[in-house]
């Protein structure tokens, strides 16, 4: 596979995201045996940047990835968060407290097996504790070598830049696809309040991706196939009522059915080059710059194997014009 550079170390160009194997997605389908066989797969095919969080199954998915990851520990990035935690009602709270976060990092290097986590990630800002505060806790965790880097997940610019003053930032990850395209400073951007801050519901993020370029951080796109819409398989909303998409907009009956002009563009371009709509989805996102590293998450092979491909897969400028002028989403993200 390509390499695509992460703090002065080489890393394949397409990343695993690894939430769908422990949480969010038809979650009685969990299969452990099958998820440690894929992540070892993955880092045979060359995809080492790999992602997590403590709250990806309440610690189930960072235990999953440290048990599939023995004797592979080195051959890897290894990215988790901290900074949210389930509530009473099922919901997630944001937590920034320093307190929260020097415990958390104990517990996931604890389920991860390891010394040191590579890639340390603020879940969420917390409105509650000054991001100055938070951001320092972290900045001590990577003095006191248990952490080698830090990043931030679903930011503005201004927060990064906040943030930035106190500790280098090395990623931002932010959910970002053919249609979510909030983290380019899109005008008319689909945040739509769904990241819970009115900075960010009023006036979007501004370009995120434009920041990392020019701070020498890496942007890691995550749902970059749009929950699985992208790869042309979801034709209607006949979901459990235990995975995401049953509770978002965008997956209502009519809003899907109007998404679909979105796919039929991504088709078209897969017929020409002859790969799948997933794999022109990920290969736009490899196009918006060098520093973009996307995390698509999976828990069959196959799609693993065709997801890793996609870093191979060249679109020309016709295809990238033809993409870029695909109509908004109907819906919010959430």
């Amino acid at each position: 596979m390509r390499t695509r550079t992460f703090a002065g170390r080489p890393v394949g160009a397409v990343g695993l995201g690894c939430m769908p194997m422990s949480w969010a997605y038809t979650p009685a389908e969990r299969d452990d045996e099958a998820s440690v066989a894929l992540i070892r797969e993955a880092v045979e095919l060359g995809v080492t940047f790999l992602d997590t969080a403590d709250v990806y199954g309440l610690g189930h998915n960072e235990t999953l990835l440290g048990r599939a990851l023995s004797g592979l520990r080195d051959r890897v990035v290894l990215a988790t968060k901290a900074g949210l935690r389930p509530e009473a009602d099922g919901r997630l709270g944001r937590d920034g407290r320093p307190e929260h976060i020097r415990a958390a990092v104990e517990e996931s290097l604890r389920r991860l097996g390891t010394d040191v986590i590579d890639l340390y990630y603020l879940h969420r800002v917390d409105p509650a504790v000054p991001l100055v505060d938070t951001w320092g806790a972290m900045a001590e965790l990577v003095a006191e070598g248990k952490v080698r880097r830090l990043g931030l997940s679903e930011v503005t610019v201004a927060q990064a830049e906040e943030a930035h003053a106190v500790h280098p930032v090395a990623a931002i990850q932010s959910e970002m696809s053919l249609w979510t395209r909030d983290p380019m400073g899109v005008p008319g951007g689909t945040a739509g309040g769904s990241l819970g801050a009115g900075e960010l519901a009023a006036h979007g993020p501004g370009d995120v991706v434009g920041w990392c370029a020019a701070h020498g951080a890496v942007f890691v796109p995550f749902s970059p196939l749009g929950r699985g819409f992208l790869t042309g398989t979801i034709t209607s909303a006949d979901f459990d009522d235990a995975d995401v998409r049953s509770r978002s907009p965008r997956f209502r009956e009519e809003a899907l059915r109007q998404n679909l002009r979105i796919v039929e563009v991504v088709r078209r371009v897969a017929e020409r080059h002859g790969a799948t709509p997933a794999q022109v989805a990920i290969a736009w996102l490899l196009a918006q710059g060098e520093h973009v590293i996307p995390i698509p998450g999976t828990k069959k092979l196959r799609y693993l194997r065709e997801n890793a491909a996609a870093a191979d897969l060249e679109l020309t400028e016709e295809d990238l014009a033809e993409l870029d002028a695909v109509p908004p989403p109907v819906g919010g993200r959430y």
